[in-house]
């Protein structure tokens, strides 16, 4: 049999402790991405990323529930004007808050190095997502691994530009 396969969620990923370290974790990153413009932060070298170091952005996010602006470090591909992340939660049975409060609020802002853009997140249609998933695995192949990992389909969220008020286009 020479199929490759990919071993199940190590269990040691459903510790109850993991989800605090990485709030943590992540505020962290979160201020010093903020604090440095990026240069601290804006680099993910874990995992696949260790070998391939993957860019990271600041997206804003308005709980659905709690109306309180929250900001995730989330790693990005660039797509012609668009950003595409992906909403893997590492391999979780669930989808991130952040993007079920993206669905329920798409208008927000992203922060790519220095620079804050407003966007308009949008899910990846069947089409768009074929067309992303190869690009967004070889950017990071851990991707691949967190799929194989969870029944649900990883959404691929397209972040677009929102022209300001007033603005031609």
């Amino acid at each position: 049999m020479n199929e490759r396969t990919t071993p199940p969620r190590p269990s040691q990923l459903d510790s109850p402790l993991l989800p605090r370290i990485f709030k943590y974790v992540g505020r962290c990153q979160v201020w010093l991405y903020r604090r440095t413009g990026g240069r601290i932060g804006g680099t993910w070298r874990i995992g696949a990323g260790f070998r391939k170091p993957v860019p990271t952005l600041l997206l804003d996010h308005r709980g659905r529930k709690s109306g309180t602006v929250y900001t995730t470090p989330l790693l990005y591909l660039e797509d012609g004007p668009d950003v595409v992340v992906v909403a893997s939660q590492g391999g979780l049975p669930k989808h991130p808050q952040w993007y079920r409060n993206l669905c329920a609020d798409p208008d927000t802002h992203i922060q790519v190095r220095a620079q804050r853009r407003a966007v308009t997140a949008a899910t990846a249609d069947l089409a768009q997502r074929a067309r992303l998933w190869p690009l967004l695995v070889d950017a990071y192949a851990d991707f691949a691994t967190y799929q194989s990992w969870t029944e649900r389909d990883i959404p691929v969220v397209v972040l677009r530009p929102r022209t300001p008020i007033g603005s031609p286009g």
